[in-house]
């Protein structure tokens, strides 16, 4: 009584924790763009179901689909790969999954759905601080800036703004009309989406820039006062200088010669006054002693001034070389001629390669550098030649050679010489005064180095000499010992190896004893638990059904009724006698009584008395002595079949075929029920217990089992398990019995 209530609730446990997961499962979906910007990688990556709703705010052309959705908590990113995607200001339902993207949380494997349009939501005036720290990631932001640079592209045009010493990149639609030169220098307004460029495999920050969906999101406040190439040139020597005006423009207006330049990256310009470097991604190639006029912005490296974003302008004259001069020592370590033709002497320390590719310019090529000793300081030489340029010639190490470039300064905040560096504008700006003595340090280390070498290998021989006969007799000594020690060793391991060994076999006869027994109860226990399910769950069916047939007809009819309780009587009589024999394993069976066949025939007329359910029970083939192994087996299996046909089935006739061949004894059962969808494996976890051990115990015969049905269509089962031959003796003992038993 206590096996099938246990089951009964370890069934309710399990429909209650799947309803409870399946409940969990549905409030983890996330619903709002807040929501996923707050999971960590860890948690992103567990991809968890998202759906969110909002409008589109940045959807470029070159995206390949993805886009950003921004509604009332924020805004993120959908990685819509490779599909067509929605426009700005369109109100989609999106729904995916979380994936960590390379940043920040986004949207993965996404689909959406248009509901309408919208006006973009409201931008948020943010600090530049907050946006470089990328916490405003796919948010409609609205920040305030000066253009530094614009660059037109077919895709866009990107402009620079620096905001409070931060430089902002903001990329707007393709200029149609107008000047994109005419918003240099102006403050602007911009609003957009805020999109962040990272390093993947760190998932750091490395720069953030703004998508603005229209020329309408960008508004100029404040244009530059005047055109910085309509007023007089400043020299160079006093660009940094105090000039009462110096507040008025942002940019200034320089001319001068080219000494230097490396083009889309940075030029150097000579007048009579000094000279200035130049940072420009124009990549206009000038002829060293060019005129050029320039416009940028001022600004400070290493404590020396430099105009940055410069416009550059070919002037009018024609071009001129700069003249090269000496500069004295006392000077440059006063942080003077900084970005002037100069020209220094020293000796020659080292000299190295490296390649150089800068891609704006599309320049690559060989960087050669020369570590120089000067009468009061070291520097360097720097020389860039494009690949297919010759290098500069190879500089034999402790020549004397005088340079002509451009020099490059390192100051402190006082102004006093860190560094020094010469920019040679051709691999001819040097010239060779003398050549390095024939007794260069490395010569003379080499030459010491061999002589070492040669004193270090006669006083080893010597050594090896005198102490070879002393070293020899030790050996025979230790040798003669260790013999010694090592037969003694051998003798003990001998000991020992035996004694382990013996040990061994007597923990390895341990454990296959435990395991023999463990097997054994393991067993035991599943037979048990077999038997208890074919014989008691079976007999109380039986019982439950005779009684509520007995309850039914109680009232209307005593004798019928009398006769339904006397046969769950019968079947509670049945139980008892089917426990006594699994408590004891006692290997009494029905069979002694009746044979197979009418074993299975009685079985299924006790189950269905008194039901509306027909049984019609056929025997074919020549029936024969079974193993009883096989018997018991069977009988188990019909049981549990006409059990589950009288509890599940709901069916009104049954046809069963018990069928004797010499190789093979075949039962089939089959119902016009409402029949059920057949699992591919069934499980005890789904409830298909019975189903289960029918078939361990078909496997246990050799035999398979093969079960029909869909709903609606009834069920049949087919039992087939082999038989071995008979024999001549067996044959004629079984066309006795059959004889005796017809």
């Amino acid at each position: 009584m206590m096996l099938p209530r246990c089951l009964s609730l370890l069934l309710a446990i399990l429909f209650v924790g799947g309803v409870a997961v399946a409940q969990v499962a549905e409030t983890a979906r996330l619903t709002s763009a807040a929501s996923v910007l707050s999971l960590s990688a860890e948690q992103a990556a567990k991809r968890l179901p998202i759906t969110v709703t909002g409008v589109v705010t940045a959807a470029e052309s070159d995206w390949s689909g993805q886009f950003f959705v921004q509604d009332e908590t924020g805004g993120v990113f959908v990685e819509n790969l490779r599909r067509s995607g929605p426009a700005p200001g369109d109100v989609v339902t999106v729904s995916g999954v979380s994936h960590p993207g390379a940043f920040a949380p986004i949207i993965s494997l996404p689909e959406w759905r248009k509901l309408g349009t919208a006006p973009l939501p409201a931008a948020k005036p943010v600090l530049i601080e907050n946006l470089e720290a990328g916490f405003e990631d796919g948010l409609r932001i609205e920040i305030t800036g000066l253009v530094r640079t614009v660059v037109v592209e077919p895709a866009r045009t990107t402009l620079e703004l620096a905001v409070g010493g931060f430089r902002l990149q903001v990329c707007a639609p393709p200029l149609s009309v107008g000047r994109p030169d005419a918003l240099i220098a102006a403050r602007v307004r911009v609003r957009g989406t805020t999109a962040t460029h990272y390093n993947a495999a760190l998932r750091h920050l490395t720069s953030v820039a703004v998508y603005v969906p229209t020329w309408d999101d960008l508004t100029v406040l404040e244009p530059e006062a005047t055109n910085p190439f309509t007023t007089p040139p400043v020299p160079l020597k006093n660009v940094a200088g105090y000039r009462r005006d110096s507040g008025a423009a942002p940019r200034m207006h320089v001319r001068g010669r080219v000494t230097y330049q490396r083009a889309g990256d940075v030029i150097f310009v000579q007048d009579d006054s000094g000279g200035l470097q130049l940072q420009s991604n124009q990549t206009d190639v000038f002829t060293l002693g060019d005129e050029v006029e320039a416009a940028g912005f001022l600004e400070y490296e290493h404590h020396l001034p430099l105009l940055r974003d410069a416009v550059l302008r070919r002037g009018t004259a024609a071009t001129q070389p700069v003249p090269v001069r000496p500069a004295p020592w006392s000077e440059l370590k006063e942080g003077l001629h900084h970005g002037a033709s100069i020209t220094l002497r020293g000796r020659v320390l080292e000299q190295t390669t490296r390649p150089v590719a800068r891609t704006a310019s599309g320049f690559s090529g060989l960087a050669t550098t020369w570590l120089m000793q000067g009468d009061e300081l070291s520097f360097t030489a720097e020389c860039e030649t494009a690949a297919d340029t010759p290098a500069p010639a190879v500089i034999p190490i402790g020549s004397v050679v005088e340079w002509d470039g451009v020099c490059v300064s390192t100051v402190d905040t006082h102004g006093r010489l860190q560094s020094l560096k010469l920019l040679l504008p051709s691999p001819t700006s040097f010239r060779i005064v003398a050549q390095p003595s024939w007794f260069t340090p490395q010569r003379l280390l080499i030459g010491m180095v061999g002589v070492s070498l040669v004193l270090i290998v006669a006083i080893g021989w010597l050594l090896t000499v005198s102490r070879k006969n002393a070293a020899l007799r030790d050996v025979i000594r230790e040798r003669e010992s260790a013999q010694r020690e090592l037969q003694e060793a051998h003798d003990t391991l001998e000991q020992k190896v035996a004694e382990r060994t013996a040990q061994l076999h007597v923990e390895m006869g341990a454990r296959k004893t435990e395991e023999v027994q463990f097997r054994a109860v393991l067993a035991e226990r599943t037979r048990l638990a077999r038997d208890l399910h074919d014989t008691l769950e079976q007999t109380l069916t039986g019982i439950a059904l005779q009684l509520d047939t007995a309850a039914k007809l109680f009232g209307r009819d005593g004798e019928q009724s009398q006769h339904h309780l006397q046969l769950a009587r019968n079947w509670l009589h049945q139980s008892q006698v089917d426990l006594r024999r699994s408590i004891w394993d006692l290997r009494s069976r029905e069979l002694e009584q009746f044979d197979l066949a009418k074993a299975l025939r009685q079985s299924a007329e006790q189950l269905v008395d008194g039901t509306s359910l027909t049984i019609d029970f056929r025997t074919t083939g020549d029936r024969r002595p079974l193993p009883e192994v096989v018997e018991e087996n069977v009988l188990r299996i019909g049981q549990e079949a006409f059990t589950n046909i009288a509890k599940h089935a709901r069916a009104r006739r049954v046809l069963a075929t018990l069928t004797f061949s010499p190789s093979t004894l075949r039962l089939r059962i089959e119902d016009d029920g409402v029949g059920f969808n057949v699992p591919a494996a069934p499980s005890a976890a789904e409830s298909h217990f019975g189903l289960l051990g029918m078939t361990e115990r078909a496997k246990r015969l050799g035999g398979h089992i093969k079960v029909d049905s869909a709903p609606g269509q009834g069920t049949s089962l087919t039992l087939e398990v082999p038989l071995e031959p008979l024999s001549e003796r067996t044959a004629a003992a079984s066309v006795e019995t059959t004889i005796s038993s017809g």
